[in-house]
């Protein structure tokens, strides 16, 4: 069935009868004046003559300038209804104004089977060229049963579902029955149209979060600024020590806040992404070098050696800024928790195997445990970029595991300070990794150490080296 948007003119036998039809009665009410004497006769032939033109000039105008309606109904044929002269036009067509749609439309026959579906649908839903029954691509029952209802000409209420694979998304759907009430079945149709309302539903929830995390984690070193304040309006004021002590203290608990705030600022915004995979290409091991440079005073304080082993082929298909956040995270643990004189490994391995990302193998050794925080999201036979950090601290135990990416979470020994960090850092990494549908482990064995790996898609166009296919 082909649709095309008709393009009628005005009736020109119409425009000429009510033209003739009021100059008829202008005439008409003027012959009356000068039949009764209320007019002279030059009077009422000069107003005669000025209606007669002006009708005329009407007429012409109207015929000119009115521009052409537009009656937007459906056709068989593809013909248009025009005024009975059997005239057609090119028009625009409901599937070029279909397929220009920014938000995905669905048609769907009365079988229940995909008529038609602009590209946004397409790429939304997955949708092949073929035709294909709507419940075999939207397994939402609630979708179909009001699909169903607009098909038998109900009117139909939005509908919202959710979905969590392979990441969080909420949809709004809005169904609406299309042609006559009382068609034959094979002869409606049902419009769907879906709207993505995940950023919406992520701000409302990124704001309920942030003022709970917020208010919980600040009360501490707002606590710790009003004592010190109190004591220094009080019997500290004159005491210079204890007002250097106090100040120095209260400076810490500031930029305890600062960096506080900042996570939950940076992971509010990663959450809001999520659903949306980066497309560009980033090089990794450029990103190591920028990160371990600007870490430099840290490492150098501590007296730390950092070895890199980069992969110069390797390209990940990612967002660059957040990967630098993933690298300075993991990197700035290492330092925190390695301790004095440790050794950090960083290495960026190309063209790693899905399986490799899922169970990379054990760095150290068998009394060391492994735990998956995120898997990888895309196609079995896909590759992956890796990026190792390895540290020389005092290890993790395994019932901590399952809690790194955790909010606030921080294992015994590790409890928060006001030089300590926020525990929001692996739950950034963890957010970050799953936005790149990539896959993050860790391994750990007290008294040895801990190895926090991340896997992105591997840019498909890079070059990579046969000898690094395996692992």
């Amino acid at each position: 069935m082909s649709s095309r948007l008709h393009r009628n003119q005005p009736s020109t036998r119409i425009r000429r009868r009510d033209t003739a039809a009021v100059a008829a009665l202008g005439g008409g009410v003027v012959l009356l004046l000068w039949l009764f004497g209320e007019l002279a006769f030059v009077q009422a032939f000069v107003a005669i003559a000025t209606i007669t033109a002006l009708s005329v000039i009407y007429f012409l105008t109207v015929s000119t300038s009115l521009p052409p309606q537009v009656d937007l109904s459906y056709e068989e044929g593809g013909e248009d209804a025009g005024d009975g002269a059997g005239e057609s036009s090119p028009g625009l067509t409901a599937q070029d104004l279909l397929y220009s749609l920014p938000i995905p439309v669905i048609v769907i026959a009365g079988s229940g089977k995909v008529e038609d579906a602009n590209p946004e649908a397409r790429k939304f839903l997955g949708l092949g060229d073929g035709v294909v029954h709507l419940s075999g691509v939207l397994r939402q029952p609630e979708i179909l049963e009001a699909v169903s209802a607009a098909l038998r000409g109900e009117s139909v209420q939005p509908v919202e579902y959710s979905t969590m694979a392979p990441v969080e998304s909420h949809v709004r759907a809005f169904i609406a029955p299309l042609g006559q009430a009382d068609a034959p079945d094979v002869e409606r149709r049902a419009m769907l149209v879906l709207t993505d309302e995940t950023s919406i539903k992520r701000a409302d929830r990124m704001r309920a979060d942030f003022l709970a995390n917020a208010s919980h984690e600040l009360r501490t070193p707002l606590a710790s600024l009003a004592g010190f304040i109190e004591t220094l309006m009080g019997h500290a004021k004159d005491d210079p020590d204890a007002r250097d002590r106090f100040l120095s203290i209260m400076f810490d608990q500031t930029e305890r806040m600062q960096r506080l705030i900042n996570d939950l600022l940076s992971l509010s915004r990663v959450e809001m992404d999520e659903h949306v995979a980066p497309v560009g290409t980033v090089d990794p091991g450029a990103v190591v070098e920028d990160v371990v440079s600007f870490l430099r005073p840290q490492i150098e304080k501590q007296n730390i050696t950092v070895d890199q082993s980069l992969n110069e082929a390797a390209r990940a298909i990612a967002d660059r800024d957040q990967l630098t956040e993933v690298v300075q995270n993991l990197i700035e643990n290492a330092i925190k928790y390695g301790g004095q004189d440790a050794r950090i490994g960083v290495t960026v391995t190309a063209a790693v195997s899905r399986d490799a990302a899922e169970r990379p193998p054990l760095s150290l050794g068998q009394g060391s445990s492994r735990l998956t925080l995120a898997a990888p999201k895309v196609e079995a036979d896909s590759r992956y970029v890796a990026i190792r950090v390895q540290d020389t601290g005092k290890g993790i135990q395994r019932r901590d595991l399952p809690r790194l990416s955790e909010r606030f979470y921080r294992v015994d020994g590790q409890k928060s300070g006001p030089k300590e960090g926020t525990g929001l850092g692996l739950a950034i990494v963890k957010h970050i990794v799953n936005r790149h549908r990539g896959g993050f482990t860790v391994e750990s064995a007290p008294g040895v150490g801990s190895v926090f790996s991340i896997f992105l898609p591997v840019d498909p166009t890079s070059v990579v080296e046969p000898e690094n296919l395996a692992n």
